[in-house]
């Protein structure tokens, strides 16, 4: 199949922009900090970005890389190295299909709370006001809290769910083109609110406190295993690698695109927006006297406890009802980013399997995830969204980035994809030992190990059937065990509708990896 129609990025901005935009979500906003609050403050941050340089910039230069060589998904690019492991790249893409679903409806939670910011108006800094706040979202959400109770729906939440679709399908119907044109502005918005509420949040009384917190190491937090866990799973998760964005991203680079450069500078960004993210929850919480109440659990950080000192950052209700919608319109802005990145990586794949229009691949795709996303709005939603989005992080995306290690660093050669990553610069190339290593041997290696780690702790807390959170064998044999299995075997079902569509005349793309010249 030609590529020469292939949509690209207006500009090298567009492309650093979008990419930082999908980089950076509501997992910088909440659950780094959380993490940080959880592994001894700065003991964290030495350990995140130490696990940045060594796997997390390697990765990122490899997936846009294949992307930009091949001008394929994740699929498509994996196939051209190797036939056998296209079903890797339909693994990465079917988990991120799933991730969407439920992704957008923490997006509608987000925008309800933004709308429903007046509710703050008549609450200030009193314990019943404080009660009051924190159940805000309960309220509106109508959640059972357990995996039963699918009766109960929220219109609230309907509606913003609806939105909060338009506004994905809206943001990539045309592909880069689109994207580019909106990455512009919600990109910068959020840094521009994240600024504001640092501003007010380090002139609170007390803020100190949270600064000496976030940003002093404790050392004896970098004894133990978990803390080095958390801060690899973070920095895969939040780099949006091993989920077929950047692959996608990157397949609609220009050839002169200096990858090297780049994706430092998207790496690098990711980073400082996750510490004025930290700065932000820090010090409020402080300034607050909330400090304590930090949790690595983002849903309860943003919904539950931050509500709580909103109505304590006051005297003035008005005051805080307009600080609560600035705060949740930045979550907004933070979290459209990642969605409509994440429906891109997948309609790329599909699109480029099977020679379809882009922007009908992209509307389709969108139709069927927010009909599934239903599911999630129910009396029942919250339990399951917990449930799958375990699966889909602590077991599914690692597997993914093992899988995709092992077909780059020793089915293939990861020194011809080192290769594209240095084939345009000059001022600052890769250096074949630290990407080599990288890819070969220390991904494969560590996230091993953390899928191995993750299995065991589900086997102690809950047998071989149970998990972590304390939910039903059932349920999670359901939305964890087949979730997992579909995605699996999600490329084996392609190749069945594959060779059924060839005996109707559909042609599979036969391109293989060919060395650039020098």
């Amino acid at each position: 199949m030609s590529n020469e129609k292939r949509d690209s990025w207006g500009s090298r901005s567009q492309f650093i922009l979008a990419s930082i935009g999908s980089a950076v979500g509501l997992g910088n906003a909440w659950r780094f900090p959380g993490l940080a609050a959880k592994h001894g403050g700065g003991a964290f941050l030495m350990v995140y970005l130490l696990a940045m340089l060594v796997l997390g910039i390697p990765f990122l230069m490899m997936e846009i890389s294949i992307g930009r060589k091949m001008h394929r998904g994740v699929p498509g690019a994996l196939r051209a190295i190797n036939k056998k492991t296209e079903p890797v790249g339909w693994f990465a893409v079917s988990n991120a299909f799933v991730i969407a679903v439920y992704y957008a409806v923490v997006f509608a939670w987000v925008i309800m709370m933004a709308f429903a910011s007046y509710k703050f108006a008549g609450l200030t800094g009193t314990a019943e006001a404080s009660s009051v706040a924190s159940g805000i979202w309960a309220s509106m959400i109508k959640t059972t809290g357990t995996t039963s109770g699918y009766g109960t729906f929220s219109l609230p939440v309907l509606g913003c769910l609806v939105l909060a679709w338009v506004l994905i399908y809206t943001c990539i119907r045309n592909g880069p083109q689109t994207v580019g044109k909106v990455v512009k502005y919600t990109v910068f918005l959020p840094i521009i609110c994240l600024l504001i509420l640092a501003i007010k949040g380090i002139i609170m009384p007390g803020s100190e406190d949270g600064l000496y917190k976030f940003f002093v190491p404790d050392f004896s937090s970098l004894t133990e295993a978990e803390i080095w866990i958390d801060a690899i799973g973070q920095v895969f998760y939040s780099l949006s690698i091993m989920m077929a964005i950047m692959v996608a991203y990157g397949s609609f680079l220009k050839e002169d695109s200096n990858i090297a450069k780049d994706a430092i500078i998207i790496a690098f960004s990711d980073f400082a927006i996750s510490v004025l993210s930290g700065i932000v929850l820090f010090t409020t919480m402080s300034g607050t006297g909330m400090l304590e109440n930090m949790t690595a659990s983002g849903i309860g950080t943003a919904f539950i406890v931050y509500p709580q000192s909103i109505v304590l950052l006051t005297k003035s209700g008005v005051a805080n009802a307009i600080f609560a919608f600035v705060f949740y319109f930045c979550l907004c802005t933070l979290a459209i980013d990642s969605a409509f990145s994440i429906i891109e990586g997948v309609s790329t794949a599909v699109a480029d399997k099977f020679h379809l229009s882009h922007k009908k691949t992209t509307l389709y795709i969108c139709i069927v995830a927010s009909v599934l996303s239903l599911w999630f709005i129910t009396g029942a939603g919250l339990a399951w969204l917990d449930i799958v989005d375990n699966w889909c992080n602590a077991f599914s995306l690692i597997l993914v980035g093992v899988l995709e290690a092992v077909t780059i660093g020793w089915l293939f050669d990861p020194k011809k994809v080192l290769k594209e990553v240095n084939r345009n610069t000059n001022s600052f190339k890769m250096p074949e030992w630290w990407f080599v290593t990288s890819i070969k041997i220390l991904a494969p290696i560590t996230l091993t190990g953390f899928f191995l780690w993750n299995l065991v702790a589900l086997f102690k807390s809950g047998g071989i059937y149970g998990a972590s959170d304390g939910y039903s064998l059932a349920s999670n044999i359901i939305g964890g065990w087949i979730v997992m299995i579909l995605c699996i075997v999600s490329g084996f079902i392609v190749k069945l509708v594959e060779k059924s569509l060839e005996k109707k005349g559909y042609k599979p793309d036969e391109d293989v990896w060919e060395d650039t010249a020098e």
